[in-house]
C-alpha cells in the first residue's frame, strides 16, 4: 500500500507535456525545455515507459522519479499504481486541459520502488565507473543485464506493446545475458551463504524464468533454469561469486605503437575523463586515466597521449580520439590505438613558440567521433560524487541488507552484480 506524505506536483507545459514532481512547482519554458536538464549526463537515471519518461537524480535521496508524460492515455495504465487515484486524475484532468496546475499528496508505492531500482540499473549498466587506478571493479554485464530483465518483467505494468520503449526488452536481454544464468544457479544453490542473498537470487531466477516462459523462449540454460528450480533448492558445493565471475586477466594485443622517447618537453600533464564523451567500457574512469605530453623536435611540436584502457575495451577496429586545444585555440585530433591497457597516439601541432614565451596551455580530453555529445554540464565534482557513491555500494555489498526489505529500499537495495563486483575486486 502506497505510504501518504509527499507532496507532489501536475503541471502542463506550453509544449502539452505533463510533468509530474515532487517537491516545489519547476517554471518552464514555453517549449518544455527544462525537462531534457533534469536527466542529462551521467548525474540522472532515465527509464523510458508508456506515454512517459522518468528521471531520477542519482545522488539525491531515492524518491518519486519526475515524469514528463507525453501521452497522458497510455500512461493511464501505471500512474494509478505509480503515484495513486488522486495523481492519476490529476494528470488526466490536465490532458483534458483543466487546471493549469495541481498540488495532491503520494507515496512510495511498490511500482515506484521497482521502477527506481530499474532506473538505476540502466543508469549503472552505462556511467558504473570501473577504474584499475581507482580500485573500484567493473560490474559483470551478463549478470546485471539478467536482473535487468527479471526488473523489467517485474515492472511490465510501466510499459506497452507500442515498440517505442528501449527500456523494455525482456526477451532481448535474457537471449543476450543467458551466459550468466549457469553461475547464477551455481550461486543459488551453494551453501553456505547469506539467507537474503539466497531469497536474491532465487528472485531474480523465478521472474527471468518467468519472464522466458512468457515471451516463449528456450533453450538448455532455460531448460536447466527451470530444472533447478522445481527443486527444493538442494544445496550445492561451497562457491562464491568471487570464483563464479573471476575477471579475465591481462590485455589483448592491438595495433598500438609505444609511445618513444625524445625531443625537449615544453609540457605534460593529465587530461579531462568526460565520461559522457564515450561509450562505457573504452577508458578507465579514474580521473587521472588521460596524461599527455608535449615536446619539441627540432622545429616540430608533438604531442604523445596515453589514456588507461577499460579492462573490456576493445582490441582494434574503434576510433578513439583525443582532443587537444592550445591556448584556447581550434582543437585538434590525435587518433588512438590500444596496446596492451593503453590507448596512445601522437600527432604534430601547428605550436609557434617564440623564445621566453610562457609555456602554452594544453587542454586534452578524449571522444569517441560519431558518438561524442560534446562535453558536459557536469565536472570533477560531480565524477568524485559518483564514485563516492559507488564506493559505498560496494561497501554495503561486503555485508548486504535484506533485497525486499520494503519498497522504500528498492531503488538504493544492491544487485546481484555488485554483490559479485565486492567479491570479485579486492585485488581489481
Amino acid at each position: 500500500m502506497a505510504q501518504a506524505g509527499i507532496d507532489v506536483h501536475v503541471a502542463r507545459g506550453g509544449d502539452g507535456t505533463i510533468r509530474v514532481a515532487a517537491g516545489p512547482v519547476v517554471n518552464r519554458a514555453e517549449n518544455g525545455s527544462d525537462a531534457v536538464a533534469v536527466g542529462s549526463g551521467f548525474t540522472g537515471a532515465v527509464l523510458d515507459v508508456a506515454g512517459a519518461v522518468l528521471f531520477w537524480p542519482v545522488l539525491g535521496e531515492p524518491g518519486l522519479p519526475v515524469a514528463e508524460v507525453h501521452d497522458a492515455g497510455r500512461a493511464q495504465q501505471w500512474l494509478w499504481a505509480f503515484y495513486g487515484e488522486r495523481t492519476a486524475a490529476a494528470v488526466h484532468a490536465c490532458a483534458a486541459g483543466e487546471p493549469a496546475g495541481v498540488r495532491v499528496t503520494a507515496g512510495m508505492t511498490p511500482l515506484a520502488g521497482g521502477a527506481a531500482r530499474l532506473g538505476f540499473g540502466h543508469w549503472a549498466s552505462r556511467w558504473w565507473p570501473a577504474s584499475y587506478e581507482d580500485g573500484i571493479p567493473a560490474l559483470e554485464p551478463d549478470v546485471l543485464g539478467l536482473e535487468l530483465a527479471a526488473l523489467t518483467h517485474r515492472c511490465q505494468q510501466l510499459f506497452d506493446d507500442f515498440g517505442d520503449q528501449p527500456d523494455d526488452c525482456v526477451a532481448e536481454l535474457i537471449e543476450e545475458h543467458q551466459a550468466a544464468l549457469d553461475p547464477l544457479i551455481q550461486w543459488w544453490r551453494a551453501a553456505p551463504q547469506p539467507a537474503d542473498t539466497a531469497r536474491h537470487l532465487e528472485s531474480v531466477l523465478r521472474l527471468i524464468d518467468d519472464a522466458a516462459d512468457s515471451a516463449g523462449l528456450d533453450g538448455a540454460a532455460l531448460r536447466r533454469l527451470r530444472s533447478s528450480l522445481d527443486q527444493r533448492r538442494p544445496a550445492g558445493a561451497p562457491v562464491g561469486p568471487g570464483a563464479l565471475f573471476a575477471r579475465r586477466d591481462g590485455y589483448a594485443l592491438a595495433a598500438g605503437e609505444p609511445l618513444l622517447a625524445g625531443g625537449r618537453v615544453i609540457a605534460r600533464g593529465s587530461g579531462t575523463n568526460d565520461w559522457r564523451r564515450y561509450p562505457p567500457g573504452f577508458v578507465d574512469a579514474s580521473e587521472h586515466a588521460v596524461s599527455w605530453t608535449a615536446r619539441a623536435l627540432g622545429a616540430r611540436r608533438r604531442i604523445e597521449v596515453e589514456v588507461v584502457a577499460h579492462v573490456a575495451a576493445p582490441a582494434g577496429g574503434a576510433p578513439l580520439v583525443a582532443e587537444v586545444r592550445v591556448n584556447g585555440g581550434q582543437s585538434d585530433r590525435v587518433f588512438l590505438a590500444r596496446r596492451d591497457d593503453m590507448w596512445t597516439g601522437r600527432a604534430d601541432l601547428d605550436l609557434h613558440l617564440s623564445a621566453g614565451a610562457m609555456p602554452p596551455h594544453f587542454e586534452v580530453g578524449v571522444l569517441l567521433p560519431g558518438f561524442d555529445p560534446g562535453p558536459g554540464p557536469e565536472g570533477r565534482e560531480d565524477r568524485d560524487a559518483i564514485r563516492a557513491l559507488v564506493r559505498r555500494r560496494l561497501a554495503t555489498a561486503v555485508q548486504p541488507l535484506a533485497y525486499d526489505a520494503s519498497p522504500h529500499d528498492a531503488s538504493s537495495g544492491l544487485f546481484l552484480a555488485e554483490i559479485a563486483a565486492a567479491a570479485t575486486g579486492e585485488d581489481y
